[in-house]
């Protein structure tokens, strides 16, 4: 079971984590109950005697009190909330915070087996061991060598768990298995009848920055993957995106230029005016992928959609986003301006597929300043792609 950012999870037999503001007396080897050193999970006395909760708070943890077990190991989750850590023969396995040694002895199904007990309510176990080189009752430091690393079947590697009140927990919650880093955040455990609840309260930032940007690329695959990827042919059913799904780019406008010759040139989009630094706002969900002066087409911005479409933004007095950025439909991006080629202060609003642009009349109704209900269906021959509309009235929140 993955723990989610803000979510509970429940304990089971075996694992778990915190560093808490509770203070466990260090054990000596006669402290200890014959259960204790002889049983691998079995609940922590006095863990929740003075309240059913504690915090454990790992960005205050120095470096120098935090250990991965097996620095040089290549760590893999398994689905019992185990850590299996691969690493050479002889390798030395280190204590990951500093405690007092609960248990030291081969248990079957689990090998030589050590388990350390932290005053901070968290207990760590290490599993598979070749050789204990710790004893019950001794006091180690985090990096201290208490084992040397053992292995089944020919494969060398140390099953390593954490626990709290004898349940076991996602390691993931409280390190990174690949960069074995210790992640800095702070985590509720809540005793609650029948098992023991994880909270994280104080998420790792660093992790937090990581999944939003692995979220960004994600994101940013959907939105640029080629609509031909599948053949020369694909389609967008305008009338079925719900409201929030599309935006007229510049509301309260009005066309002073339409897509077409102009002069004998080809106007590639249409011009809408309101006033000078007026909102730009997308036009669907989509990645920035360019946003800067552009030639003639002054401050630029260029944004692809998941429907296959490109929309170009120019002309802007200031560009709001960066190349990059995921937005959405409606999310401000600009502000009307004159920079590049430009007579007024207005935006120049473009359409695009596989590079080549087409009216935005297409899409948009400019008199309603809706979107239209056609299905569009772009064909691709050569460098170049028709447009067939279709009338579709089946409209969603219309």
């Amino acid at each position: 079971m993955t723990l989610r950012i803000h979510s509970t999870l429940t304990v089971k037999p075996f694992l778990a984590a915190a560093i808490a503001i509770i203070t466990l007396t260090s054990a000596t080897k006669d402290q200890f109950t014959p259960p204790e050193q002889q049983q691998i999970s079995i609940e922590t006395p006095g863990l929740f005697d003075r309240s059913d909760a504690f915090t454990v708070d790992f960005a205050a943890i120095r470096p120098a009190d935090y250990s991965f077990p097996l620095p040089v190991g290549k760590a893999r989750l398994l689905k019992d909330n185990t850590l299996e850590i691969s690493t050479a023969k002889g390798d030395a396995v280190k204590a990951m915070f500093g405690g007092t040694v609960r248990l030291s002895r081969h248990i079957p199904g689990h090998g030589n087996v050590i388990v350390v007990r932290h005053a901070n309510g968290l207990e760590t176990v290490y599993a598979r061991n070749a050789q204990n080189l710790a004893k019950v009752g001794d006091v180690v430091k985090a990096g201290q060598t208490i084992a040397i690393v053992g292995g089944k079947e020919g494969r060398t590697f140390c099953s390593f768990a954490i626990m709290v009140n004898g349940g076991r927990i996602n390691p993931a919650t409280l390190l990174n298995p690949e960069s074995h880093r210790l992640l800095r955040q702070t985590i509720l455990c809540k005793k609650v009848p029948g098992h023991v609840s994880l909270t994280i309260t104080h998420p790792d930032k660093e992790q937090l920055a990581q999944a939003e940007a692995e979220k960004r690329r994600q994101q940013a695959k959907e939105f640029t993957a080629n609509p031909f990827a599948d053949g020369n042919k694909f389609s967008i059913n305008f009338a079925e995106l719900a409201p929030g799904q599309w935006c007229y780019p510049l509301p309260g406008a009005k066309v002073i230029s339409r897509y077409g010759r102009r002069s004998g040139r080809m106007h590639s989009g249409v011009d809408l005016k309101t006033k000078p630094n007026d909102e730009i706002l997308a036009a669907f969900d989509g990645v920035v992928t360019m946003s800067q002066r552009y030639y003639a087409y002054g401050n630029y911005i260029k944004i692809r959609h998941a429907n296959g479409l490109e929309t170009c933004y120019s002309h802007n007095s200031k560009n709001l986003v960066k190349k990059g950025d995921v937005v959405k439909a409606g999310q401000v991006i600009a502000l009307t301006g004159r920079t590049g080629r430009a007579s007024t202060e207005h935006l120049h609003f473009e359409c695009r597929v596989n590079g080549q642009t087409f009216d935005p009349a297409k899409i948009f109704d400019h008199a309603n300043q809706a979107v239209k209900m056609d299905r569009l269906t772009f064909t691709k021959r050569g460098r170049s792609v028709s447009i067939k509309a279709e009338k579709n009235y089946m409209a969603k929140g219309k």
